[in-house]
């Protein structure tokens, strides 16, 4: 309880426990948040740290000059692709593993199959798009190599997504994180973003459960 109770506090005040992080240690922040990066992508079973928020947050630490702008995007894109490109292995090399191929009752061939030709069909956006909704994009790209997707198509998608995933939102905070409303009312906007795209992929399998049900 007390574990979780800190998450959500420094999820929801990032931006204080940031700049105290800064204050006390400095250029080792630019560590915390590339490891904070590689590991919510990176690690199929760390979906809940705050990747949205911190990207935000560092983007208005760098308008202000408490972080360098250039290199903070420049670390975090390359955790985000390094984490998905490590997700990625541990699917793709322990997904056969433990489902033992067809000698294991945990596997079914033609849901495999399905899945593959979906990630070779529609991977990419769906690489792209997870990358801007918690949880999905830790999941996604695990699955991806689960399911076997050509890794140089995953990898394409994956740079193209990371790139627009950490540049977006830092630049989006660094132009607007000072904006008086904004501070204000930033555990709002936190909790916004990360609410309504859980309740956007909610609605889709609500809606994908009800077609199927209809079919």
């Amino acid at each position: 309880m007390e574990l979780a109770a800190f998450l959500i506090d420094f999820i929801i005040h990032i931006d204080k426990h940031l700049e105290a992080f800064v204050t006390s240690y400095g250029v080792w922040v630019y560590a915390l948040l590339f490891l904070t990066i590689f590991v919510e992508t990176g690690v199929v079973v760390m979906p809940f740290l705050p990747g949205d928020s911190l990207l935000f947050v560092v983007g208005a630490m760098c308008g202000v000059g408490l972080l360098s702008y250039p290199l903070a995007l420049g670390l975090l894109f390359a955790a985000a692709v390094l984490g998905n490109q490590s997700n990625y292995t541990i699917g793709h090399y322990f997904g056969p593993k433990v489902f033992q191929w067809e000698a294991s009752k945990f596997f079914n061939k033609g849901a495999f199959y399905q899945a593959h030709a979906f990630y070779e069909r529609y991977g990419g956006i769906t690489i792209v798009a997870a990358r801007f909704m918690p949880f999905l994009r830790t999941f996604a790209p695990f699955v991806a190599g689960v399911s076997q997707m050509t890794r140089s198509k995953f990898l394409l998608y994956d740079i193209t997504g990371g790139a627009l995933w950490v540049g977006g939102i830092v630049t989006a905070g660094y132009f607007f994180g000072n904006v008086p409303f904004v501070k204000a009312h930033l555990d709002k906007i936190i909790w916004a973003m990360i609410l309504i795209p859980g309740l956007v992929i909610l609605f889709g399998a609500w809606k994908a459960r009800r077609k199927a049900a209809s079919a």
